[in-house]
């Protein structure tokens, strides 16, 4: 049988999700049904999710949640070596941002994922690769927008919502003239570190925040890394790059530097940087070398 036509689904969800969420997992359920025999597994460790991920028993695995999820799961699956010996994957939108399955252009309502889930196409995927064998499945940028989410990460048990704000201005406060890094893309030098730079951003998908377009035009079935490079760090270049992000236009400014390749490297010519990969934010780096696989995984696509 085809990876098209699934003889059952293996659907696969934290089991920390929450009551709020299991009337979604329910539908959800019911639609996948309709095409196959399908059966839920709530995974409590990543142990558990592991061994969940590399014995699907033949069925086709389907993910439901947020980016995080499918980054973890590929983290995973990485590391096991089978991120496509697996087949390919079905993804159900359920986090807050779901920036993968806007670069994918699947259908942000769950229970219509599940029909595309279902039914529709596997499509081979890029898969960013670090130094640190780190994957990164979406978008990765370094910058004062890791830094604005690390800082909010850590008031968020006590601000809540309120912590995002705060952590981008702490950010903005904190990055001063912004951050002296080297970024080289298949060995072309875009930035030395003689110019400070507010943001560096490597997309194999477009969006980051939920659909802010960081990198326009990115692709993630094209295998090349697509790289943007905002040197906008006095304070009205701050403000004016903030408003062509929102309308992905900001590639058209003079202080931004885009490039695609198949390596990409970061380096700190001082201190140190952080990275947000795909929403979760590492500890601080001197340096990062990113490699671009093609084809390292599929996802099941909209036909």
């Amino acid at each position: 049988m085809s990876d098209d036509e699934p003889r059952g689904i293996l659907a696969v969800a934290n089991a920390k999700a929450g009551t709020a969420k299991a009337a979604v997992l329910d539908a959800v359920m019911r639609e996948l049904a309709r095409h196959a025999d399908a059966e839920l597994r709530l995974t409590e460790t990543l142990e558990d999710l592991r061994d969940t991920l590399l014995d699907p028993g033949g069925r086709r695995l389907v993910l439901m949640g947020g980016d995080g999820t499918v980054h973890t799961a590929l983290q995973l699956l990485h590391d096991a070596g089978a991120a496509d010996a697996v087949g390919p994957l079905g993804l159900i939108p359920l986090g807050t941002g779901n920036d993968l399955a806007r670069s994918l252009r699947l259908p942000l309502e769950p229970v219509t994922a599940a029909v595309v889930a279902a039914t529709g196409t596997p499509r081979g995927l890029e898969l960013l690769v670090d130094d640190l064998d780190r994957v990164t499945v979406n978008t990765v940028h370094a910058g004062i927008g890791a830094s604005a989410t690390a800082r909010a990460q850590r008031w968020k048990s006590s601000l809540g919502a309120a912590a995002y704000p705060v952590g981008a201005a702490w950010a903005g406060v904190s990055a001063g003239r912004g951050y002296p890094l080297r970024v080289e893309v298949d060995g072309e030098v875009l930035v030395d570190g003689d110019r400070p730079v507010l943001m560096v951003g490597v997309g194999i998908g477009g969006t980051i925040g939920g659909g802010a377009p960081l990198v326009p035009g990115a692709d993630p079935h094209d295998g090349v890394a697509d790289v943007v490079v905002s040197t906008s760090t006095s304070p009205w270049a701050r403000v004016g790059f903030a408003r062509g992000l929102r309308q992905g236009v900001h590639v058209e400014r003079q202080d931004v530097t885009t490039a695609r390749g198949h390596v990409v490297e970061v380096s700190a010519r001082s201190g140190h940087f952080r990275l947000n990969s795909d929403g979760e934010v590492g500890d601080p780096r001197t340096s990062v070398r990113w490699e671009m696989r093609a084809d390292a995984w599929r996802a099941v696509c909209p036909r």
